[in-house]
């Protein structure tokens, strides 16, 4: 045993919480340089040859490490990102660069044909973007920003600017989004979760007939391995939803018309509507720092966590499930997203404690089997510990679930996880996604997120849980 297990160890059984020594700088200056290269001056592409425009959930995630390197570039991340939001509230999840060539990715602009068929939901007309939304960790990441240093905030007006437009985004999905009619919100499209392969959504996708493979060009196996990416077939169903819901206008609700949003694909995540209400609690925090009452925001997060228990939890298989609003049950994958709610300061303690126990039995194994937890079961039928979604551990979802773990007062998991992060990151070269047995890299590496939330992890402190940086005052 090494000198910190021993220490945290001694610690654990006092009862006092062990915040192990930093990791070495050079995670620092490595992670630093990642974040640079792929900075455009406005924003940070998550990788420059996978992914070479913004993408919105990543750019929450990137702003949360961001601003322990530059709080204003911090601030400029989530500014640029929510510069292109729609007139319904809807934030899309890619923003378009203009300089990149068209066959550099896909869909690219002219297959979303935002600014024509997006018109009558308020699409910008001076960006290009896609249609369809990410998880909304947008107002977390905002107030922790704000957090990490006030003075330039208040005097940039930060808050004062993001604040409306945070909130129209929580309206639209609250609102738009509520597909189920349960109060929960729906996505309509497997990339709108941001878990794109999960097998979560081969039930719901079994129902869409698949574009023809030669009405569109893949632009992702040119910098991954086919074996690691969604296959073919999976490709053709997004292509024919998010086909569908451009040409219906991009229109939201389950009463007739055409498009995704009209119920050829609805379900309602675990992971994002628990990442609704952990920003419902964050925008409640920039409402009172802006003069405001937070309550009404507080307690409409508590609303949804009821919300969320009541329409996706299992008593059974201790943990939460998607529901597939068109098909009317529960999709009984496991997945990481069924872990995610961890991260709500108002779970039930029965809830918690099962999230808890199943984050380390056989089917996830942290702790045991893996160092990082898996995106899917590790005994379901459909694990691949390299495809996508499908197996491999995730760096964003550790870093959630290491929020999680403090939040629920389990420190010492936490300890380990958020020591597996900063370890098979750097090891890793910052890996897009890992194998959850042996911390392989996958995917693109000199990933943006990884090495964001890797500098997160190294400079928060340990002791501080979700639920304190959300209820605490200015870190200054």
């Amino acid at each position: 045993m090494d000198r910190t297990a021993q220490l945290t160890a001694r610690c654990a059984e006092r009862d006092i919480a062990y915040d192990p020594p930093p990791v070495p700088d050079a995670l620092h200056v490595r992670a630093a340089r990642v974040l640079e290269a792929n900075w455009t001056g406005t924003s940070t592409v998550p990788s420059r040859g996978l992914y070479p425009h913004q993408w919105s959930w990543d750019s929450a995630f990137i702003a949360i490490g961001l601003r322990h390197l530059s709080p204003l570039r911090a601030q400029t991340e989530l500014e640029t990102l929510l510069g292109a939001q729609w007139g319904d509230g809807r934030i899309p999840h890619i923003v378009f660069n203009p300089s990149v060539p068209l066959d550099a990715y896909f869909p690219s602009p002219d297959f979303w044909r935002s600014s024509t068929a997006g018109r009558a939901a308020g699409a910008p007309r001076t960006v290009q973007t896609s249609g369809i939304v990410q998880p909304p960790v947008h107002a977390l990441a905002a107030w922790l920003v704000h957090r990490a240093d006030p003075g330039l905030s208040r005097a940039r007006g930060f808050l004062t600017r993001v604040y409306p437009r945070l909130a129209a985004w929580h309206r639209y999905l609250l609102h738009r989004r509520d597909l189920g009619g349960g109060g929960l919100a729906s996505v309509v499209h497997p990339w709108e979760q941001g878990m794109d392969n999960s097998p979560c959504w081969d039930a719901p996708l079994s129902r869409i007939t698949p574009a023809p493979a030669r009405s569109f060009r893949r632009a992702d196996l040119d910098h991954g391995a086919a074996e690691d990416r969604p296959t073919d077939l999976d490709y053709g169903r997004y292509v024919r939803l998010a086909t569908e819901y451009r040409d219906g206008g991009y229109r939201d609700g389950l009463g007739g018309g055409h498009g995704a949003g009209s119920g050829d694909f609805a379900v309602e995540d675990p992971s994002f509507n628990a990442l609704l209400i952990a920003s419902e609690h964050a925008l409640a925090r920039i409402a009172e720092e802006l003069g405001a009452t937070g309550r009404a925001r507080h307690a409409r997060a508590e609303r949804l966590t009821a919300a969320l228990i009541e329409r996706t939890w299992d008593p059974a298989e201790g943990m939460f499930f998607c529901r597939d609003v068109r098909g009317g049950g529960l999709v009984r994958e496991r997945s990481v997203s069924g872990l995610i709610p961890l991260l709500l300061p108002g779970l039930p303690r029965d809830i918690s404690a099962a999230l808890v126990r199943t984050t380390a039995s056989e089917h996830f194994g942290l702790g045991n089997s893996t160092r990082l937890v898996p995106s899917y079961d590790l005994l379901g039928e459909a694990f691949d510990p390299h495809r996508y979604w499908r197996g491999p551990a995730w760096f964003n979802t550790s870093w959630l679930l290491e929020r999680g773990l403090r939040t629920q007062g389990e420190h010492r998991r936490a300890d380990g996880l958020r020591e597996a992060v900063l370890d098979i990151a750097q090891s890793s070269d910052f890996a897009e996604y890992v194998d959850p047995y042996t911390g392989e890299a996958c995917g693109a590496t000199g990933f943006s997120w990884t090495a964001a939330l890797s500098l997160d992890l190294l400079h928060s402190q340990t002791r501080t849980t979700a639920v304190e940086e959300l209820k605490g005052g200015d870190r200054g």
